[in-house]
């Protein structure tokens, strides 16, 4: 009596060998570096230079490498994690897709009794192919037992908590919120103790020195691949020269070069602003003993966003709870915004700038609330001084009284990680003029604008920071 032929197991890496030849492209010298590396990298770099396909395909290999691992893919939003999540779903697709057509070589009989029904035909593929279930948008479970999933990080990292897993994919981690990563870290322990896997990959273009991305490219831990947009031989030179004139130096260092760099004339450091957002969420709770106050900046005509930043008091604390933003679409419909947002937080005080396009803002407000309550913060006004003599201008008074309200220890302001507002504070910036005061200006600071006017509530409570 004959033996039964074991069915043989299917070479998965042998299928993903093949599977990625139908990528068509020719890995650079530090792509194949990374595919090589058993550990924890770090991929600092321009644009466009290749590092989410590199990524992807270091993803798909582990996974198979590995067999019953778990990989978190992890990104700011969903849509970015989504991004190497869909790489790395081209190739399992074509995993599945040769795996079916060897199927259907190999058990030629059974195959030609199933077409033609939907049904017989699912339960060929599926009992044949790579998948162990169906994929979802967010989730591919595979035969051999590994899994992978693709979440947003959120704000915290809260919802990610219940994961162990062996691999972590951070995309465009310069973004991720800081507070997600004492979250997800420890998701990593056992696998590190017990497999001696656990392993980081982290890849980004720079945002500003200072942060967790900012500390793994300086971590011996990991393996540190930069690589500039100008050396990346799919980008051409005239597009990068068009770009370089088209930005500003520091712009041009950090999207295209893949530097991290602080203007060294920005106000407010990263670092700095990193520091302090520290509030991921606001629970939306307002509290009746405590004091609110809305900083306001009004856009221009057919220019900016209206900004809106709400700061919550609490005895000497500040906490930046609210920020937001909304097209001008005319003064009526900003006055009912404020008034909206009055009636929920029954603000102590309402600073706007009542000069320029705030005034008629302003003036509508003292007729809609009690004129006590709105304050006018005129950034053009000159400080004056006990001898009747006029000075800086009132701008500096509020930038500088933010940046000592962030700069004291212990700390006494939390401020709600919103990316808008840190985009709006890293991008301010000085200049001194000839008659020696500091000129603050910057492209995006609507939203800077109405946070150093919240701040401002620091000063109506009768508290001086400084010190001399």
């Amino acid at each position: 009596m004959s033996t039964p032929l074991k069915k043989a197991k299917p070479d998965y890496f042998a299928l993903w060998e093949k599977a990625v030849t139908y990528e068509h492209i020719t890995l650079d010298e530090w792509q194949e570096k990374v595919m090589a590396h058993k550990g924890n990298f770090v991929l600092r770099t321009g644009r466009q230079v290749g590092k989410s396909k590199t990524t992807s395909r270091k993803g798909t290999l582990l996974s198979i490498q590995y067999p019953g691992t778990e990989t978190l893919i992890i990104a700011a939003s969903q849509r970015q994690s989504s991004h190497i999540f869909s790489k790395m779903m081209f190739i399992y697709n074509k995993i599945d897709e040769l795996m079916i057509i060897q199927a259907k070589k190999d058990n030629k009989v059974t195959w030609d009794k199933t077409r033609g029904r939907r049904d017989l035909v699912s339960q060929f593929n599926s009992k044949h192919g790579f998948f162990k279930e169906r994929p979802t948008q967010t989730k591919v479970m595979l035969k051999n037992g590994s899994t992978v999933y693709c979440l947003p990080a959120g704000k915290t990292g809260i919802y990610l908590r219940c994961f162990t897993v062996d691999f972590l994919i951070g995309d465009e981690a310069a973004f991720i919120p800081e507070p997600v990563f004492v979250a997800i870290r420890p998701m990593l322990a056992v696998s590190k103790k017990l497999r001696g896997l656990g392993w980081e990959m982290y890849l980004s273009t720079p945002f500003g020195k200072g942060g967790q991305f900012y500390d793994c490219c300086h971590d011996p831990d990991f393996l540190q691949i930069h690589v500039s947009s100008e050396d990346c031989p799919r980008i051409g030179r005239d597009f990068l020269r068009k770009e370089r004139e088209k930005l500003s130096k520091v712009e041009y260092a950090q999207e295209w070069l893949g530097e991290f760099v602080d203007e060294f004339n920005q106000l407010f450091s990263t670092q700095l602003i990193k520091k302090r957002m520290t509030m991921m969420e606001w629970d939306g709770v307002i509290h009746k003993g405590r004091g609110y106050y809305l900083g306001l900046d009004v856009a221009r005509y057919g220019g900016d966003e209206n900004a809106f930043v709400i700061a919550e008091m609490k005895g000497k604390e500040v906490r930046i709870v609210y920020v937001d933003t909304t097209e001008r679409k005319g003064i009526t419909d900003t006055v009912g915004r404020v008034l909206a947002l009055h009636k929920n937080f029954n603000f102590r005080k309402i600073f706007v700038d009542s000069s320029g396009v705030g005034g008629g803002l302003y003036d509508i407000l003292i007729e809609k609330v009690p004129q006590r309550i709105v304050i006018g913060l005129e950034n053009a006004r000159r400080t004056i001084d006990n001898e009747g003599r006029q000075h800086k201008l009132f701008k500096e008074d509020l930038y500088s009284n933010s940046i000592v309200l962030m700069e004291k220890e212990p700390a006494i302001i939390d401020i709600l990680a919103d990316m808008r507002l840190l985009r709006s504070l890293k991008g301010i910036t000085f200049e001194y003029t000839s008659d020696r005061n500091i000129r603050i200006y910057g492209k995006y600071s609507h939203l800077a604008e109405a946070f150093v006017r919240a701040c401002w509530c620091i000063k109506e409570k009768g508290l001086n920071l400084y010190v001399y």
